[in-house]
């Protein structure tokens, strides 16, 4: 082993507007300037006991990423006990859904849904 990983950051346009959409969704607490993880005025980090930590920076000419486009990066992938009941929540919250599948043999019933956060990055919804 050469390291751990410490964090997740994600660039976009209002760091403290994201961290309240992941905050939401995910529970945790927003800490903004944290030196240990990120600096500055334009930063939050959202920790949380059960998960990851997830920092945000902002960035001016953030540009969002274009799901399924051969340059997309990264996922976040969110296990969620109720799948239907999430869907309307992360919508609610501002998500945008840009795709499912994983069926199960029931159409109306995806195993997960992939979603854009508030600042175009894709994650997905699972149930557990």
């Amino acid at each position: 082993m050469t390291g751990r990983l410490r964090c997740v950051v994600l660039d976009c346009p209002d760091a403290r507007e994201l961290a309240g959409f992941y905050r939401a969704m995910l529970g945790g607490e927003i800490t903004a300037p944290d030196p240990g993880l990120a600096v500055g005025a334009g930063t939050a980090v959202l920790r949380d006991a059960h998960g990851p930590v997830l920092a945000f920076q902002d960035v001016a000419d953030h540009r969002p990423p274009v799901w399924g486009a051969p340059e997309q990066q990264f996922l976040l992938d969110v296990r969620v006990p109720d799948p239907a009941a999430a869907h309307e929540a992360v919508l609610a919250l501002g998500a945008v859904p840009l795709g499912e599948g994983g069926g199960d043999g029931d159409a109306a019933r995806p195993l997960w849904r992939v979603y854009a956060d508030p600042a175009g990055h894709p994650f997905r919804l699972m149930g557990e």
